[in-house]
């Protein structure tokens, strides 16, 4: 475009130049011919030209920002939200799966004073029943060791899925095409995050479950042993 407009004006130059200044019109064969009409109308089409160019030259510049906007609006492909609630609910599952005394706090007073007395009174109950109360205390025990150990073994078994999943959505975040998906990237990321707080939370939880059943079945064994004291004292008076 450029160089069709340099031609157009180096041809009205030169026209202009070889015009004789005194001449307003010249006969050829009948048709009457103006150099200077003739002038004008090459300056108003290098004009109009000139003019095509700017506008086009808009149009591109506009198009390319509309491209530019496109890019920054374009969402991210995938998604590992709903990978971090599955992970999360299987956790959560083997919490509500927990038998004995679980984690429900209405429900956690009731069950822990039944299965732990804080003493027997002054008459205990038959040593047959202590024993079996003792095994029951037991059983808890060791099946909360066992559920801590699951929670755990499933944290652990998310770990190699999230270093996946930390990986792409870095991956996403360094050849991302527009603002948009650099922001879900980021929200992603810092959702991963999240979970595995809370995913350390829920080991954290079980753990602390698990060592205080057992510290209570140590201490309701010990009062066990004092009331069959009493008991055997009393009998022996």
């Amino acid at each position: 475009m450029k160089r069709l407009l340099a031609s157009v004006a180096i041809c009205a130059l030169s026209l202009s130049a070889t015009i004789a200044p005194p001449a307003n019109a010249q006969f050829f064969g009948g048709i009457v011919y103006d150099p200077t009409n003739h002038v004008q109308n090459v300056i108003q089409a290098v004009r109009a030209l000139q003019q095509i160019d700017q506008q086009i030259q808009q149009l591109t510049n506009e198009i390319r920002m509309l491209e530019n906007m496109a890019r920054d609006l374009e969402s991210l492909p995938d998604s590992i939200a709903d990978d971090i609630l599955r992970r999360m609910q299987r956790i959560d599952d083997l919490m509500r799966d927990a038998e004995g005394i679980g984690y429900k706090v209405d429900e956690i007073e009731r069950d822990y004073e039944e299965a732990y007395p804080e003493d027997y009174g002054a008459t205990p109950p038959e040593h047959a029943v202590l024993v079996e109360q003792a095994r029951n205390r037991w059983k808890q025990s060791r099946t909360a060791y066992r559920e801590s150990l699951q929670v755990t073994a499933q944290v652990v078994s998310t770990a190699r899925a999230d270093s996946e999943s930390l990986d792409k959505l870095i991956g996403d975040s360094q050849s991302a095409a527009g603002n948009l998906q650099v922001l879900q990237a980021g929200n992603q990321i810092e959702a991963l995050q999240t979970e595995q707080l809370m995913q350390i939370e829920s080991m954290m939880a079980s753990h602390y479950r698990a060592e205080a059943l057992e510290r209570a079945r140590q201490l309701a064994e010990a009062e066990r042993g004092r009331a069959r004291t009493r008991s055997f004292l009393g009998a022996s008076d």
